[in-house]
């Protein structure tokens, strides 16, 4: 088991060693210097679809100039979010004027207690959730991403000044007025939260031009790493061929790009995230709200720097309506009395191409249709994108229990002297460590092995990881019950905490972690691929809300998030985020064969016939 250990991460090291040092394309016949990469996409062969090892393109350095503002813009959200649950559900300590609750006490404010607390937080993820739709809409409709943007960056930070309001000194003494300033900040933060997201994801996914395509890796040049890399693992030296073909492929590309952009995000939740939590408990929740809305500044300065570098998709008018009316004209004839007949005409395999504009003969053709067979190709790609997304508010209730739930949870237990909320940073902690390996080692082993880990099969596995955390989360909960004071009633208020200690709580958060590698970064990857350039904002939109409709399905289950029922909480979930994953393969596992076809679908023309 070792020595097959050593040999995957020797592997994983060399693949992401080659990957930096590839060779000017070229193909097996004599082509001039001058060739256009693009213009050898169609030299790629069904062979070397087959046999050739894929590898990631080159991540242009504007997307990592635009993951800094998302580095900055998730600073300042998860850095105030983290300390919502202790402001609304604690009350302010005997004689504070801030909120903090320096050694002895847990900092608090509003004192409206657990049910309240999970109830406004998930009000809000569903808020932050929800808006991504209007923000895609405007992208996609009048703005185009850029500018979107920009407008989100500055509603946001009005929303952050009203949320430092909220915690001064003169105003959370008087705890229906800041109630007041909170609920507004948090909406106005929403608005500008949700248009930032779902076009800054699509945004920097964009400033890549890969195209399918045959290189050479030349291995003489990592040569010298791999032989150390050997002698360290005391393996025998490898000989290799002086050059390899492979086949860069910008659907891995697409990953990488995501996968990094996914880790400064969490970068910036990380620091934002302690930072605030340390600032609540010995400043107080004046200082958590304003430093990051000083961080938040950083966005409109970012951005205005590389206004004149980034790639910009300009709008194209209401896409949305003409892919509904082109909906409409595709199921036409189709529908029926019987619901199962009416569900397999829905899947027959011509319901796409029969609203193909080119079989829409004379006067049959309606005005609008001013599109090609190819972007009715594009949409139906969307479409499928969108119907992978149908499960994923189930795995988001389990996710949505680490910023309420588990929270309070940590609050119960022994802690000594580090802030209960501070116990969730290693959520964004794990996934720091676990992208790079994943990336550099997980990912090219599984290839190397012939392993194609599919989107499909990921988001399957990140499923199967948020189960897991629920049940990590019920056994620990049990025993807080066994060991507290009050027995079940453990989050009472003059309770004094179980004597566990709080980092047992690690297991949930590393398994939180992992699914979210695998589900919520291969979602965002999901919707970018499939769907039509001129759709992608709208696409990533449907995404993110289905973490909004898990925050409101999660309200039904508030009955739940209290004593003496916390055990059952995440046991229910814990069940569900199974019972859905299974149901998640069986439903799409057929996608992983039209993979291919799906990502190398031509570019439609829109607006044009």
């Amino acid at each position: 088991m070792t020595s097959q250990a050593d040999d995957a991460i020797l592997a994983g090291f060399a693949e992401a060693e080659r990957d930096e040092y590839k060779a000017d394309l070229k193909h097996e016949k004599d082509i001039p210097a001058s060739t256009n990469v693009s213009d050898l996409a169609d030299d790629v062969t069904e062979e070397d679809k087959a046999t050739l090892r894929r590898v990631p393109g080159k991540v242009p350095w504007q997307a990592y100039l635009i993951a800094t503002v998302e580095l900055a813009e998730r600073f300042s959200y998860y850095g105030t979010t983290v300390v919502f649950t202790n402001f609304i559900q604690r009350p302010l300590p005997p004689g504070s004027r801030t909120g903090a609750g320096f050694e002895d006490e847990t900092s608090g404010a509003l004192g409206m207690g657990q049910r309240a607390s999970f109830g406004l937080t998930t009000y809000n993820t569903f808020w932050v959730y929800v808006m991504p739709l209007l923000g895609a809409y405007v992208a996609d409709t009048y703005l185009g991403r850029y500018k979107t943007i920009c407008w989100a960056v500055l509603i946001a930070l009005i929303g952050h000044i009203l949320l430092v309001v909220s915690a001064v000194p003169t105003v959370i003494v008087h705890p229906n007025g800041a109630l007041g300033a909170f609920i507004i900040a948090i909406i106005i933060m929403g608005v500008g939260t949700g248009a930032f997201k779902s076009n800054i994801s699509p945004l920097i996914a964009e400033q890549t031009k890969d195209n399918l395509r045959v290189e050479y890796v030349r291995h003489e040049k990592i040569g010298a790493v791999e032989t150390k890399l050997r002698k360290w693992f005391r393996r025998p030296a490898k000989e290799h061929n002086p050059d390899e073909r492979v086949l860069v492929d910008p659907a891995l590309t697409a990953a990488r790009i995501f996968m990094y952009f996914y880790l400064f995000i969490n970068i910036g939740a990380l620091v934002g995230q302690i930072g605030m939590a340390y600032s609540e408990k010995y400043v107080g929740f004046w200082l958590a709200y304003t430093l990051p809305t000083v961080v938040f500044l950083l966005c409109p300065i970012v951005l205005w720097v590389g206004n004149n570098r980034y790639v910009k998709t300009p709008p194209q008018g209401s896409v949305l309506a003409q892919s509904l009316r082109l909906w409409r004209v595709a199921a036409k004839g189709r529908w029926s009395w019987n619901p199962i007949r009416t569900m397999k005409n829905f899947k027959a395999d011509d319901f796409w191409t029969s609203a193909y504009p080119s079989k829409q003969v004379g006067e049959s053709k309606p005005k609008w249709m001013t599109f090609d067979d190819r972007w009715v190709d594009e949409v139906r790609r969307g479409f499928k994108a969108c119907s992978v997304f149908v499960f994923f508010p189930i795995y988001w209730l389990t996710y949505n229990q680490m910023t309420g739930n588990l929270t309070s949870q940590a609050a119960t237990m022994t802690t000594h002297g580090v802030p209960n909320d501070v116990i969730n940073n290693l959520d964004p902690f794990a996934l720091i460590i676990l992208i790079p390996i994943c990336d550099l080692i997980v990912y090219p082993a599984l290839a190397r092995a012939g392993i194609r880990f599919t989107p499909i099969k990921k988001i399957f596995a990140g499923f199967m990881a948020g189960s897991a955390s629920m049940v990590w989360a019920a056994v620990v909960q049990h025993y807080i019950y066994k060991t507290s004071p009050c027995g079940n009633q453990a989050n009472g208020k003059d309770c004094d905490p179980s004597p566990l200690n709080v980092w047992i709580q690690s297991g949930s958060y590393v398994l939180i972690a992992l699914s979210e590698i695998f589900a919520s970064i291969t979602g965002l990857e999901y919707a970018f691929t499939k769907a039509p350039k001129n759709m992608r904002s709208l696409v990533t939109a449907v995404f993110l809300f289905t973490s909004a409709i898990a925050s409101a399905i999660g309200e039904a289950f508030v009955a739940l998030s209290d004593d003496p029922l916390l055990v059952w909480n995440y046991g229910v979930f814990a069940v569900l985020a199974f019972v859905a994953g299974i149901a998640f393969w069986i439903t799409f596992r057929h996608l992983d064969a039209e993979e291919d076809k799906l990502n190398e679908l031509p570019e439609g023309e829109y607006g044009r016939h």
